[in-house]
């Protein structure tokens, strides 16, 4: 069966704020006061207070703390001391959804974690090339690689998305009902909830660079 080969168009027009090509949204601008609000919030609430219990506690009135909770007004730094007093955090930790956070992982080459599957899936290598700590969505980026003697499978299957890039050799990778012959140079990406492997390996050794890409909702 033929397959559909996708052409990408390139963002290199005037007007085109996309200087990597990429159709990502823009990253929101952040505002101080409402990460700050919505911080103060979210403990209050850990606490079990009301909006009235906090202001009456931290001797403010109801409207004040209803603005900073909504990121209507820069509150002082006596009325945030008071708030933090009265939730029993360091002040400093009111700021905290305003903290800059960006997750980096570096993995000399050859040092990611290193796992040799067996049994069903005997000469399979998968080398972790890094990970991300944080946020709603998980990346698994792998180093593959299929030894001479790797038994076929077709049987993995799991949430999300796979990208697959053949670096080494070649296989007949089976997707759901299809299969696509890969050679150096050919990429994949699917849903990886259908049932999908290599099903004919090549005599030699083969590699492939997998990224794996599900929401942490999943987890």
């Amino acid at each position: 069966m033929e397959h559909q080969v996708i052409s990408v168009r390139s963002f290199s027009g005037e007007g085109d704020d996309l200087p990597t090509g990429s159709a990502a949204p823009a990253v929101p601008e952040r505002n101080l006061e409402k990460a700050l609000g919505n911080q103060v919030r979210t403990v209050r609430r850990q606490h079990d207070l009301s909006v009235a219990d906090l202001a009456a506690a931290a001797g403010i009135s109801n409207g004040m703390l209803s603005k900073i909770e909504n990121g209507g007004i820069s509150p002082s730094l006596s009325t945030l001391q008071a708030i933090a007093a009265v939730l029993q955090v360091p002040l400093s930790s009111l700021f905290a959804s305003f903290e800059e956070r960006q997750d980096c992982s570096y993995v000399p080459d050859g040092k990611g974690l290193t796992i040799e599957r067996r049994g069903t899936k005997v000469g399979h290598v998968y080398q972790l090339l890094g990970h991300v700590l944080r946020g709603d969505v998980a990346v698994e980026p792998y180093l593959i690689t299929l030894r001479e003697n790797a038994a076929a499978h077709t049987g993995f299957r799991h949430a999300g998305v796979e990208f697959l890039y053949m670096l080494k050799g070649s296989v007949d990778y089976r997707h759901g009902s299809e299969v696509y012959h890969l050679a150096p140079g050919d990429s994949l990406l699917f849903d990886s909830s259908a049932l999908h492997g290599p099903e004919t390996l090549a005599s030699e050794e083969t590699r492939y660079l997998s990224i794996i890409i599900y929401p942490r909702s999943e987890i």
